[in-house]
């Protein structure tokens, strides 16, 4: 919970009132990173794509989508680790934000966290970018405590 507070905090900084969107793909679980665990509980093999396996830490996963809730999904690729989201306007900030996500490892760690933030007039401040990363990492380490992966 506080991670969220912190999160707004950060983002609004920026100003004014906004709505707050939803999340239009609900569960992660129709992504196929639910049911069956490997023997890492952390991570999760896609499919394999050529001769290449792409795994992607589904807490990073989660937790990017839950953070972001306020913006809406426009893309997911869980082939190469990718969530595009459009632009949505944080609960009580003013300022509009899109972000681009990609998860590149499936180790739980800030390495394989990438956050392209950008605002209508072009990319976010490096501290904004920052704080939602934390918040993403925070939220990931939640998730996986409460799933008694640790």
């Amino acid at each position: 919970m506080t991670f969220g507070l912190g999160l707004l905090a950060a983002l609004a900084a920026c100003g004014g009132n906004g709505s707050l969107g939803s999340n239009p793909l609900g569960s992660i679980g129709s992504l196929g990173f639910g049911g069956n665990r490997s023997a890492d509980a952390t991570t999760q093999a896609i499919r394999t794509r050529g001769a290449e396996s792409v795994a992607v830490n589904r807490y990073l996963w989660a937790a990017s989508l839950d953070v972001l809730s306020f913006l809406p999904v426009e893309s997911v690729d869980p082939f190469t680790g990718v969530i595009v989201m459009g632009y949505g306007t944080p609960p009580g900030g003013s300022r509009a934000y899109r972000a681009t996500v990609a998860i590149s490892d499936p180790a739980l760690d800030a390495r394989s966290l990438n956050v392209a933030l950008l605002t209508r007039n072009g990319p976010a401040a490096a501290e904004t970018t920052r704080a939602i990363e934390d918040a993403i990492l925070s939220r990931a380490r939640q998730l996986r405590i409460a799933d008694g992966a640790l």
